[in-house]
């Protein structure tokens, strides 16, 4: 996993590729798009044209199932599924949430997670430390790729990235979560979370072809296909199957993914079931690296789409994940649920981690084998009654997750190449100084079980005006770890911790509300390391407190929302003059976030907001850094993502987007800096009839100046941002 503490050598973990195909069969029934005009207009404009315009409407776009409805344009949603409080709408809940939809996805050919967040200004994007994984920066705290929610199940979300072929919405829940969510199995999570909904057969066929490609040289495939048969539309089948591959906006490096999902469900009076297939393959050949700095002396970015890459580093990750869901409706007003799902996961990866020092530049390579297996259940039941004038909304849960991790390692440590961010020059692949484990039988590295037990009341007052929540989730965490190549024990962690929550809603009229909440994360305690005093004692639990108060709207066709709040995260650190490792420093985040998303004036629509953040390091042990910022918190973030249709030719929208953030420091001394980076893109599409076939052309360009800069600290190391990236693509509906 990316996981800062983890050793060098666990954090180049990575997985091979293995070969899979899947025939996907086309079944020829009309489908139809959500914001199509009616039959009888469209029958008349075909007439009128060869190539009719569809226009577009300014209300809330229905959408699957039991989904929340969207705001006009369809692209941001008013409600989400909030973890053990199921499906919500935003204004009803004490928390800040923010939900993107299939249809952003499709409008801004969105191809993985990190490029639908990029719309939401408290959240960033930076590389996982020795990977090409994902990671992404809520409030100021990482989130870990492999600690993304998958309809509601931890451990279950391919590791490196999320492909988002078969995703209906992202959910961001930005603040502590511990209560609604439970523990992440990675460790991160401490600002907020992210959770992906996968597609489910819609009440209306589908069946959309999309050929894609890029300036550069990529091109793909997606192929949606839904339908819902038996007597009542019981029985539904949703199918996904995406390939994309080619050379990136990068200099000399190749990326391909595919990935096939299977939704199978089943919908009755009371019992409804869901079975889901996902597997996804990813190949990286020549992927441009993290930057490593040592002393003050900051690098200056390479050109925006050089590569400063060995052409033999490569990674290749391949997931398969099945789930079963159900829900039944044991009496009016209660339902019972319960899920279970696992994944196999196989990496390996061919990596180098160039170091900059002054001027010069060293690295050295590693290559890894990593293997892991997940398993991941749930089950609960939510129900509500009224006692008097006052309802209760009562949720009670229990849910596990075990994943167990299998490596092998070899690499070039000790034995650095000469090299360059600006004019690198292709070596031999190094030879081997340090190995450990089998490539072609690794063994267990690492054994992680967590299991928690959650009950809340969320009791209504004044007619439901005013929302009181109060629970609590009880978490256990163990961990084992094992030498690589014996298997043998050489750690255990095992630790347990209630985390509590309060929050509280008032409706001052019933599209506007205020609310407050008193919130935990939790995340696994520190164990003490070889040289300290206390070497092998177990930290408990890692809590993150957080204070957050806000004000939502939401008038049908736009939305908005402000937060205050307050992050206290632990941080262990060895003390110089005890020598002992403990669980002394803090983390404190403080700041104020404003979103707005939806169409305020009539044809013209926004997506964005500004975020700041006061960030602390506080008794860390160390007079010199206390007070100074943590590594990789800016200070503002702000976006601004506006679409206009354009009213002397129906159909067509034009796009534009700005994306700032301000200065980052890369150490804890505040000595390193990068400088605060902007970036602009822009799009338009065209939606039409073509043989009275509803068709969508395309095309969103990322970095529309090309500009070069380092778009992340976090880690300790930089982040260099892609290219200018042109996407064009066909969307047609059958």
């Amino acid at each position: 996993m990316n996981r800062t503490t983890h050793s060098p050598v666990q954090a180049f973990r990575l997985a091979p590729l293995a070969a899979a195909a899947f025939a996907l069969a086309s079944l020829s029934v009309h489908a139809y798009a959500a914001d199509a005009t009616s039959d009888s207009a469209t029958t008349d404009s075909a007439k009128s044209s060869v190539l009719p315009a569809v226009s577009v409407k300014a209300a809330r776009a229905a959408l699957p199932g039991d989904l929340a409805p969207a705001y006009a344009g369809g692209q941001v949603a008013s409600g989400a599924s909030i973890g053990v409080l199921g499906k919500q709408k935003m204004l009803d809940v004490p928390f800040s949430v923010t939900s993107y939809t299939s249809k952003l996805i499709q409008d801004q050919q969105a191809q993985t997670v990190a490029d639908v967040v990029a719309n939401d200004p408290a959240v960033r994007t930076a590389l996982g430390y020795g990977n090409f994984s994902e990671t992404y920066i809520i409030r100021g705290f990482q989130v870990y790729s492999d600690d993304v929610g998958l309809d509601g199940f931890y451990g279950l979300t391919p590791r490196q990235m999320v492909d988002t072929g078969a995703i209906e919405r992202v959910d961001i829940f930005k603040g502590a979560s511990a209560f609604v969510n439970g523990a992440a199995p990675g460790g991160s999570g401490v600002g907020g979370t992210i959770n992906v909904q996968t597609k489910v057969a819609d009440d209306k066929p589908v069946t959309r072809v999309t050929v894609e490609g890029s300036a550069s040289g990529e091109l793909g495939t997606h192929v949606d296909v839904g339908r819902r048969f038996g007597d009542n539309d019981q029985f539904g089948i949703r199918v996904n199957q995406t390939v994309v591959g080619g050379s990136t906006a990068v200099q000399n490096q190749d990326s391909h993914s595919q990935q096939t999902a299977i939704s199978l469900d089943y919908r009755g009076d009371k019992l409804r079931l869901y079975a889901d297939f996902l597997y996804q393959k990813n190949n990286i050949t020549g992927g441009r690296p993290g930057v490593f700095v040592t002393g003050d002396d900051m690098p200056s970015t390479p050109s925006a789409s050089y590569n400063y890459a060995q052409p033999w580093t490569y990674s290749k990750q391949e997931d398969t994940v099945g789930m079963l869901r159900g829900e039944y409706d044991i009496a009016p007003n209660w339902t019972a649920y319960a899920g279970i799902g696992s994944r196999h996961t196989t990496e390996l990866g061919q990596y180098e981690t160039p170091t900059y020092d002054a001027g010069s530049t060293t690295a050295y390579r590693m290559n890894t084998l990593f293997k892991e297996n997940a398993i991941s259940a749930q089950t609960g039941v939510r129900g509500k009654f009224n006692l008097g004038p006052v309802s209760n909304q009562v949720n009670a849960g229990w849910q596990i997750e075990r994943i167990a991790e299998y490596g092998a390692y070899n690499w070039s440590y000790g034995l650095p190449w000469s090299t360059s961010l600006y004019n690198t020059a292709t070596v031999a692949i190094p030879g081997t100084t340090y190995g450990a484990g089998d490539f072609s039988d690794p063994g267990l590295t690492s054994t992680t079980l967590m299991r928690s037990f959650v009950v809340s009341d969320t009791l209504g007052f004044f007619h439901d005006r005013l929302l009181f929540t109060v629970g609590a989730r009880h978490q256990n965490i163990v961990e084992n770890g094992y030498e690589y190549g014996s298997e043998t024990q050489d750690s255990a962690y095992n630790d347990s911790a209630t985390t509590p929550i309060l929050g509280l809603v008032y409706k001052l009229q019933p599209n506007l509300s205020i609310y407050a909440n008193r919130a935990e994360s939790l995340v696994e305690g520190g164990t003490a390391p070889s040289g300290t005093a206390n070497v092998g004692q177990v930290l408990a639990p890692f809590r993150a407190k957080q204070y957050e108060a806000g004000v939502k709207y939401d008038a049908n066709h736009y939305g908005a929302a402000f937060a205050i709040y307050q992050i206290k995260q632990q941080v262990a650190y060895t003390n110089s003059v005890t020598n002992i490792y403990a669980a002394d420093g803090i983390q404190r985040h403080r700041g104020a976030e404003f979103s707005m998303y939806g169409e305020p004036l009539k044809g013209l629509r926004v997506i964005g907001g500004v975020s700041y953040i006061d960030a602390k390091l506080m008794d860390t042990g160390d007079a010199s850094e206390n007070g100074n910022r943590p590594i990789g918190v800016p200070a503002w973030t702000f976006n601004a993502n506006l679409e206009y249709d354009v009213p002397q030719l129906p159909g067509l929208t034009l796009m534009g987007r700005a994306i700032w953030t301000s200065s980052q420091y890369l150490d804890t001394a505040n000595t390193q800096k990068i400088p605060s980076w902007t970036r602009f893109d822009v799009g338009a599409r065209y939606k039409t009839q073509i043989l009275k076939h509803d068709t969508s052309f395309n095309v969103m360009v990322t970095n529309l100046a090309n500009r070069s800069y380092w778009s992340s600290a976090l880690g300790g190391y930089l982040t260099q941002a892609e290219p200018r990236t042109a996407w064009f693509s066909v969307t047609t509906d059958f």
